[in-house]
């Protein structure tokens, strides 16, 4: 049998290396253990994103439950998928929830059959249409799509977080080899749809026009995405463990 391969990430309340499956349960015991008693609380969601079809990408988040969907939809651009403005819309029980942006890809909703009604998100509350346990979905862009799955995995009273929306936990970068020798790539080749490392990547025909950076996101590769729009949401360090191996 094959070895389950784990993704691991990073706690940024304490600073250690996680699995993905056991982050919810640390991020949990760690945050009582780690976080000063606050003398105002209030209703928290801790809430799993990763990418739909790319799991491997993955974060968690602690929000006000009188936050807005807008406000998480601002959130995932941001660190993950904000290249040209595009629509995006969160699917929560059969309800879609709308951003309209006014840019040319609304023209896409009627081209894929996706006219119907939506609801939108900037009056929409988080507890309004969540609750522990539920899985909803998001789509950015609905003509080069990203599809990211989120879940509401914990629940708690404590402190509001700075701007709506607290990191908690996000995967280390993965390490992929480059096509062309193995080593670290950093460069996609939008064209074949291969990875280079940056030596290689220099010595492509097709170096000016075809190569998009390989970020730390769902979305690497797609569109004209080369990385989160605010620095403080960076975050490329790949996983340490692997890098010592030279993997």
């Amino acid at each position: 049998m094959a070895a389950r391969n784990v993704s691991y990430g990073k706690c940024f309340v304490c600073g250690k290396r996680v699995a993905k499956s056991g982050m919810a349960r640390h991020l949990q015991q760690c945050l009582s253990a780690h976080e000063p008693e606050a003398k105002r609380k209030e209703r928290l969601f801790l809430i799993r994103a990763e990418g739909r079809y790319a799991p491997g990408y993955w974060l968690y988040l602690e929000m006000p439950a009188r936050a807005t969907l807008a406000d998480l939809d601002g959130f995932l651009r941001d660190i993950w998928l904000e290249c040209c403005g595009h629509l995006s819309a969160f699917e929560i029980d059969d309800v879609r929830y709308k951003l309209d942006t006014d840019m040319v890809d609304g023209m896409w909703e009627g081209i894929f059959g996706r006219s119907r009604r939506a609801l939108a998100m900037e009056e929409t509350r988080l507890d309004s249409v969540l609750q522990l346990g539920q899985t909803f979905y998001h789509e950015y862009d609905f003509g080069t799509t990203t599809h990211l799955k989120l879940q509401v995995v914990g629940e708690r009273e404590g402190p509001h977080p700075r701007g709506n929306v607290r990191l908690l936990a996000r995967n280390y970068a993965p390490i992929y080899p480059c096509s062309q020798c193995g080593a670290p790539a950093k460069w996609i080749n939008v064209y074949e749809g291969e990875l280079y490392c940056q030596e290689h990547a220099e010595e492509s025909e097709d170096w000016e026009e075809a190569f998009l950076p390989l970020v730390n996101s769902p979305r690497a590769g797609e569109c004209g995405y080369t990385g989160p729009s605010r620095r403080s949401l960076a975050f490329e360090e790949p996983d340490p463990v692997l890098s010592a191996q030279g993997q």
